[in-house]
């Protein structure tokens, strides 16, 4: 592994995660991709073949300079472009909280993604619950921003999306918590900053 694809895996624990489920020469649709990391790391470990969607203009430049093949799109409009089943993985990396249309985007990743990977900052981690019963809104590494300027519209726990899944129409096939990059196996909902989650469409 190369320098860059190290500081890739330190600077995410769910990309850790992620890499572990895909498999090896996968199609992957990663959505809100950012700057391309994480295909970046999939193509050059495991030899995906990937795109990624994006709708912010540094994300989009950042990810073509990063060698991804990139679609400048608002994901609240959907996925009509993709049919189903058109991608072995769906990738939801730290997105699902900055998306309005949670459900629909939750039911059109499983549409077009054989098995799907959705991985989110947990608002139920015990810190956050402190910071707002002491009368503020969190700021945490896996929050990192202030009220007032936060990408983030919605507020979810562990429990909050295993009550939705099934909703939506998701099977949950594993899960891993984690907080500091470590896994969290008790009193997940409490304890873990970060929640990751492989499913697929019931």
């Amino acid at each position: 592994m190369n320098q860059q694809a190290f500081e890739f895996l330190s600077s995410r624990a769910d990309f850790r995660a992620i890499a572990r489920w895909v498999e090896p020469r996968a199609t992957v649709l990663d959505l809100g991709c950012g700057d391309g990391s994480l295909l970046s790391l999939l193509a050059e470990e495991l030899e995906v073949q990937g795109y990624g969607i994006e709708i912010n203009d540094a994300g989009v430049l950042a990810a073509t300079k990063n060698g991804v093949n990139v679609i400048q799109q608002n994901l609240e409009d959907g996925l009509r472009l993709f049919e189903d089943g058109s991608f072995d993985f769906a990738i939801l990396s730290q997105t699902l909280q900055t998306i309005h249309q949670t459900a629909a985007i939750l039911r059109e990743t499983v549409r077009v993604g054989k098995e799907c990977i959705v991985s989110f900052p947990n608002f139920g981690y015990w810190s956050h619950r402190l910071a707002v019963v002491q009368g503020r809104m969190p700021v945490s590494k896996s929050l990192p921003y202030q009220w007032h300027n936060t990408p983030n519209v919605r507020v979810l726990t562990i429990k909050d999306f295993e009550a939705l899944a099934p909703e939506v129409g998701i099977e949950i096939l594993d899960r891993v918590v984690l907080h500091g990059g470590q896994t969290v196996r008790w009193g997940v909902n409490w304890r873990g900053s970060l929640a990751v989650y492989r499913v697929k469409k019931i």
